[in-house]
C-alpha cells in the first residue's frame, strides 16, 4: 500500500477554493485539475508500506497527533513547483494560520512513520501547500499564479489526522484514486492555566 498522512480541509473552504479557480481552469491546458475530492494537505508521504508495518504505524500516529492541538489555517495565494512557474508540473495554493505547528505536526508524523519502518524522508522540506493541478511536462503557469496571489480562503479548524492509500487509478481514470485508512484526532486546546 502507498500511503500519506494528510489534513483535509472541510467541505466550505473546498467550495470556496472551487469558486475561485473554477473560471481559471481553462487558462493553461495542459493542467490536469486535481479532483476535489483528492484535494489534501500532505504531511508526511510514507511510501510503499507492508501490513506489518501498518500495524507498527498505526498507534505510532495515534500518539503523534495525539501531542499536537488543533490548528487554524487557511489557504491562500498561489505558486508553482519547480521555481517561479516558467517550467512548472505543479500548481498550487499556500496554507496560513498555525505554520509553525504545521511543520511541527509534519515532522511527527514523518518521525512517527520512520520509526514504524516506513520510507517517509528524513531530509525532504516540508512545505505547507494544497496541490490545484499538476503537468506531466513543463509548462508555464505564471498566467494562473499572478490572479492566484489574491486568493484569500477563510479560516479553518484542522481537526483530524488522517491515513490515505493512495490507489493506481482505474481504467479509464487519469488520477489516483484515495481511499481512507484512518483518522486521529488533533487535541482541543487547553485552557490557559494562569487564567481564573
Amino acid at each position: 500500500m502507498r500511503l500519506f498522512v494528510a489534513l483535509l480541509p472541510p467541505r466550505e473552504v473546498l467550495d470556496e477554493l472551487e469558486s475561485f479557480v473554477g473560471p481559471l481552469r481553462d487558462v493553461v491546458p495542459e493542467l490536469r485539475w486535481t479532483r476535489r475530492e483528492l484535494l489534501h494537505v500532505t504531511l508526511a508521504f510514507l511510501g510503499d508500506v507492508d501490513d506489518r508495518t501498518l500495524e507498527r504505524l498505526l498507534p505510532r500516529l495515534e500518539r503523534a497527533a495525539a501531542r499536537h492541538d488543533r490548528l487554524t489555517l487557511s489557504l491562500a495565494g498561489g505558486g508553482a513547483f519547480p521555481g517561479g512557474g516558467a517550467h512548472a508540473r505543479v500548481l498550487w495554493t499556500g496554507l496560513y494560520g498555525d505554520r509553525r505547528d504545521l511543520a511541527r505536526l509534519a515532522a511527527s508524523t514523518a518521525a512517527a512513520g520512520r520509526r514504524a519502518g516506513t520510507s517517509s524522508d528524513r531530509y525532504s522540506t516540508f512545505r505547507p501547500h494544497l496541490t490545484l493541478a499538476r503537468s506531466r511536462h513543463p509548462v508555464d503557469v505564471r498566467p494562473l499564479i499572478e490572479p492566484m496571489s489574491s486568493f484569500a480562503g477563510l479560516p479553518w479548524t484542522a481537526e483530524t489526522v488522517h491515513l490515505v492509500e493512495s490507489r493506481l487509478p482505474a481504467k479509464g481514470r487519469t488520477q489516483v484514486e484515495y481511499a481512507p485508512l484512518a483518522s486521529w484526532p488533533l487535541s482541543p486546546p487547553q485552557p490557559d492555566s494562569e487564567a481564573g
